[in-house]
């Protein structure tokens, strides 16, 4: 009797059957409430019912409830922050019934950020990480092995352009980094072994745009998995699951904490079995967020539609005063008639919004400018803060790029990015034209 039940648990614990009773407690609103008093407990303060609710609530709403209701034991308005590494397990024969085992598995306050994320970029479900780049090496050894070929962007993240470089090249894989402002380009890079199109869009920090409705036609054409990092976007400017694509990237460091409180990613799947796969990949290497960053998150995240609203207007304000600036040679922003993908920008962007992201190239110093320029603006390498920051990329944020292919996609040595806070705009420009006139 002793021997079949160590059995049974052991067998629980390794196999994929295991797996997938895990995630199917713990998913998006697919599971049954086992049984149990403290599990009916535990759930009524994780979740709603959606009788509760009234019916097609819109992203501003769920944004702030997003599944959340008042615990009924407690009557606490928020989702309790869960510091507990193990969960106790009533018995053998009841192991995992209450969802939980083991935090790095899974986390009742990680996992209702996961659950909130992947409703609000409409995903099936998601795994929230410890930063955006570790999202992204999640997705990548999820989904490629030694062999495999990927067609990615040429002006990526400069994190993603290194680690595919750095680390996954000598393990055997192939990058081929292609201009995806022409989705020709994209099918034309395609080979026998590619399993992965990596798109981002707008991309940091030259703010191009993939079409990503072309792009997701053609990986589905191929059979060919198409994720999209789309952290300068927030779902509030574009949701690439909405265009196609099969898998979301967010740094949640940025726009979805805005505060420059905590450090996250996400990775969202459109499937179940993408999910799946995701999910076991996570568990395997340990790479998870803390409760309490999780916390600290959905409260955060409840302000972004405010602040990108109000960032989007600034950038707007901004960019336009920049494009007559004497020492300004060049400004790029998504809602500008300048930009070169204008059309796309206005059909794939969201509600008229544009993001809070812009560039120009400054004539004069760039580092002169970043020495002499006065608060509001702060100089760091954050982004989608309410604090507004400005970034020489080619001696920061990309200075890890091999300086040739920095020129190649426009990254220049005056390249200056701006993350628009939520200050007054006027403030802004005020500060920007005191720095540039001393050039």
């Amino acid at each position: 009797m002793l021997s079949s039940k160590v059995a049974r648990s052991l067998s629980l614990r390794s196999s994929s059957p295991w797996m997938r009773h895990l995630n199917s407690l713990c998913s998006n609103g697919s599971s049954k409430a086992a049984s149990g008093s403290s599990v009916v407990s535990i759930r009524r303060c994780l979740s709603s019912e959606a009788s509760d609710w009234i019916p097609d609530v819109s992203m501003d709403t769920d944004v702030v409830h997003g599944g959340v209701v008042p615990c009924e034991k407690t009557g606490a308005i928020l989702t309790p922050v869960y510091m507990s590494t193990t969960f106790v397990q009533e018995s053998v024969d009841k192991y995992l019934e209450k969802g939980y085992s083991y935090s790095r598995t899974n986390n009742p306050t990680v996992k209702m950020l996961e659950e909130k994320v992947a409703k609000i970029e409409n995903g099936y479900d998601s795994i929230c990480v410890s930063t955006g780049m570790a999202a992204t090496a999640s997705c990548i050894n999820a989904f490629m092995n030694t062999g495999d070929h990927c067609v990615i962007t040429n002006c990526s993240y400069g994190g993603t352009n290194r680690i595919c470089r750095e680390q996954f090249v000598p393990l055997g894989m192939e990058f081929d980094f292609v201009d995806f402002t022409d989705p020709k380009n994209v099918e034309a890079a395609i080979k026998p072994n590619t399993k992965l199109i990596f798109s981002e869009s707008p991309t940091n920090p030259t703010l191009t745009l993939a079409d990503l409705d072309a792009i997701s036609e053609i990986a589905q054409k191929h059979g060919i998995l198409h994720v999209c990092d789309s952290t300068f976007a927030t779902p509030y400017v574009c949701r690439p699951l909405d265009h196609g694509a099969d898998l979301t990237i967010q740094s949640l460091t940025k726009y979805y904490d805005g505060l420059n409180i905590g450090t996250g990613g996400a990775l969202i799947a459109k499937t179940p079995e993408l999910y799946e796969r995701i999910k076991l990949i996570q568990n395997m290497h340990g790479n998870i967020m803390s409760p309490m960053t999780a916390y600290l998150m959905l409260q955060t995240m409840k302000t972004m539609g405010l602040r990108i609203r109000q960032q989007s207007a600034s950038a707007m304000k901004i960019a336009t005063f920049l494009e007559s600036h004497p020492q300004v040679s060049k400004v790029v922003y998504p809602g500008l008639a300048s930009h070169p993908q204008k059309e796309l920008a206005d059909r794939q962007h969201r509600d008229g919004l544009h993001g809070g992201m812009l560039w120009f190239d400054v004539k004069g110093d760039p580092i002169k400018l970043m020495d002499s320029i006065k608060r509001p603006w702060t100089l760091c390498e954050n982004l989608g803060a309410t604090e507004s920051i400005i970034t020489a990329c080619a001696v920061m944020t990309h200075a890890n790029m091999i300086r040739e292919d920095r020129l190649k996609v426009g990254i220049t040595d005056g390249f200056i990015r701006i993350s628009v806070g939520i200050e007054d705009p006027d403030d802004l420009i005020r500060g920007l034209d005191d720095a540039l006139n001393q050039l």
